[in-house]
């Protein structure tokens, strides 16, 4: 079906496929709305969308830099709790050493 689209319902959505607005002819010649033009309003709303799909980046920026430095954060605890782990294993091998060394000497 091929109907022309209307304002409550374009036939697309974005500005530059639109037809541009017109003058009307019933208005006289020489009124405010034949010195209007789509062009800024366009512009302006390319603009906000850019800005928008900006900040949406800008957002996803943040939230990796902050996954990114929670994980290494959970890196850092991992390898200082197997730190201390392995330094209480090896202050244990050194008091059993000095047992088996003080054995040896007291026989």
């Amino acid at each position: 079906m091929n109907t022309a689209g209307t304002i409550d319902r374009p036939l697309t959505h974005d500005p530059k496929k639109q037809a541009p607005m017109k003058p009307s002819t019933s208005e006289p010649a020489g009124s405010a709305t034949s010195d209007f033009t789509t062009s800024g309003a366009t512009e302006a709303r390319q603009n906000r969308n850019h800005e928008m799909q900006l900040m949406q980046e800008a957002l996803a920026r943040a939230h990796m830099h902050d996954r990114l430095h929670d994980a290494k954060r959970e890196r850092q605890a991992v390898r200082l709790a197997v730190a201390h782990r392995m330094q209480r294993r090896a202050e244990r091998a050194s008091m059993r050493a000095r047992r088996a060394l003080a054995m040896a000497v007291m026989q």
